[in-house]
This record gives structure tokens, sequence and C-alpha cells, in this order.
């Protein structure tokens, strides 16, 4: 018996006991974050695309939401974790074989649903914004800056999905964009 265990009753515990128990608490984090998907034959589910990757917003990536197209229909289960969907003929330079974490099920029509004839995908599933109109316009204030806003209203989002965007990068990304500050301007 070392001095340790006559002084406390236990066992000490060292550094590679505390990595086992940090180690057990992360898996169960993560276990309790993933859902088991499983998908029947013939049922509808929806696809994951995402805007091109890349494109900064008010200074953040991936600021939008990710979006799904469909409802496809699934042909057949290849692995534990893949289906393969029935895919229509504009897509064919698309893989059909998809894996669970890319699929959503389907429950009707939904806001977040892109219907997949509206858009132009890439071999990658992704797709670049559009925008409509300008919704609104704001000046922000920061200590020693004013910083221009505007609202943009993108095209496959319903209005409440509006972003805050600075003026300054829509004008250089978007030339043919008039920005005034008494009118609301619409795109072409």
């Amino acid at each position: 018996m070392t001095q340790f265990e006559a002084l406390y009753g236990r066992g000490c515990r060292s550094p590679i006991g505390w990595f086992e128990v940090a180690q057990s608490r992360q898996k169960k984090y993560a276990d309790h974050k993933v859902r088991d998907m499983e998908f029947q034959m013939g049922e509808n589910v929806l696809l994951m695309v995402s805007p091109m990757k890349g494109v900064m917003r008010f200074g953040k990536k991936g600021k939008l939401s990710p979006r799904y197209i469909g409802p496809f229909e699934v042909l057949e289960c290849v692995g534990p974790m893949a289906y393969r969907l029935a895919l229509p003929p504009n897509l064919y330079c698309v893989y059909p074989i998809f894996h669970v974490s890319m699929l959503k099920r389907y429950h009707g029509d939904g806001d977040y649903i892109i219907k997949w004839d509206s858009i132009v995908l890439d071999k990658d599933l992704q797709y670049e914004e559009e925008q409509i109109a300008i919704l609104d316009r704001d000046v922000r204030k920061l200590r020693t800056k004013k910083i221009k806003s505007v609202k943009i209203q993108w095209k496959h989002r319903p209005v409440e999905g509006a972003t805050w965007e600075i003026e300054r990068d829509m004008r250089d990304k978007y030339p043919q964009l008039v920005v005034e500050s008494s009118t609301t301007s619409f795109f072409p």
C-alpha cells in the first residue's frame, strides 16, 4: 500500500487514467449528436447541397445555412451508410451514391428545399447564390468607422432568409448593382 492509498483510501489517478476518462467523455458527446438514419427502398429523401466554397459573407465563410434539393427516390441500399438515388438526367455528372450524412428524410414542402431544376449544380453539388433585390440599408458604427451594409434578398430563399452584406463587397462582386442611398435597387 502506498502513502497516497493509505491517506485517501484509493489509488493515485495518473495522467494516463485521465486521458482514458477524457476520451470516453468525448466519445459520449460525439455519439450523443449522431443519429442513426436508415431509408427504405422507394422512400423520398432530400440531398444536401452547398453554396460555392470560398465565398466570403460579412467576413465569415459558410454563413448561409445548408440547403437541400429534391426529393429523390432511394433505389437501393449500397452499404450500411450509403444509398443509391434516382437522379434526374440533368444531374448525369453527379455520382448517384451518397453517404447517409448528405441525405435528409423528406417530410413535405419547406422553405429550405430548392427545386433541383431551378439551379445549376456542378459535380461537387455546389451552386452559386444569386441576388434578387436590396430590401434595406443600414450604417453600422464601430469605434472609428462606419460600415454601410445592405440587406440582400437571395433568389432561392424566402424573405425571412435575407442576409446583411457589406455594401462595398456587393458593389465589387456585382458591378451591375446600382446602390443608391434613397431607393431600393433591383438586380436585372
